[in-house]
């Protein structure tokens, strides 16, 4: 009997603690994450999300093979990542979660008290996730996910590139903060082909059939 392809799922915000009460976030929710997997899952793929907080619109019931593991901070979505990824069990990859680049250097013990006049926090960079992933498992199929501000096409393209290329992904969906609210994107791969989508269901089906023609493969293959 044929197994399932398994695709692992990152998505939602991650949480940065800077004391036991408070934390960094973000504004992205997790849900262009969340129709990628259900996308993936209806069409017969074994689907495993990571899903971070920020209010991803979970239905009432979803497929069998989609499994749910939720997360909130930086180091559970590091751990789960590398332990899924490193398992070999996984054909793909879609890294679709809002990673913090910096953490607090130091994080306060208990609550940071209020009243301060000034109150200052230092940050260190992170290890970026999706630059560990072919490092974990160089055969698994790669899509990153890239977020500009205040580009144009032409420029978006560019960075796209640069970032799909230092990381070693196989797919890259690049958007501008201008057309966030619109889920505006462009889904596209090392030889400069380009696909333009607008909202999360016309992206994840996209995504979807490109990440079955390009690993040459079909969900129950």
């Amino acid at each position: 009997m044929q197994t399932q392809k398994q695709i692992l799922i990152t998505a939602g915000s991650v949480w940065v603690p800077i004391d036991r009460v408070r934390v960094i976030t973000n504004i992205f929710t997790g849900n262009t994450g969340l129709a990628i997997a259900l996308e993936a899952a209806r069409r017969g793929f074994a689907v495993t999300l990571l899903l971070g907080p920020g209010g991803a619109k979970i239905p009432a019931s979803w497929p069998d093979n989609l499994k749910i593991i939720n997360f909130k901070y930086y180091d559970e979505l590091y751990n789960l990542t590398k332990e899924h990824v490193a398992s070999g069990k996984m054909s793909a990859l879609v890294h679709t979660a809002a990673v913090p680049d910096y953490v607090p250097t130091e994080v306060f013990d208990g609550k940071i008290k209020s009243g301060q006049e000034n109150l200052s926090i230092s940050f260190k960079p992170t290890v970026k996730i999706v630059d560990q992933v072919k490092i974990w498992d160089p055969q698994i199929f790669l899509v990153k996910f890239k977020l500009e501000v205040g580009l144009g096409v032409a420029e978006l393209f560019a960075k796209a590139g640069e970032s799909m290329s230092h990381s070693r992904a196989d797919l890259i969906v690049a958007n501008d903060l201008s057309g966030y609210q619109a889920r505006k994107a462009f889904i596209i791969d090392p030889a400069g082909n380009m696909v333009e989508c607008l909202g999360n269901e016309n992206i994840s089906a996209n995504l979807v059939d490109i990440i079955s023609k390009k690993m040459g493969l079909t969900p129950c293959e």
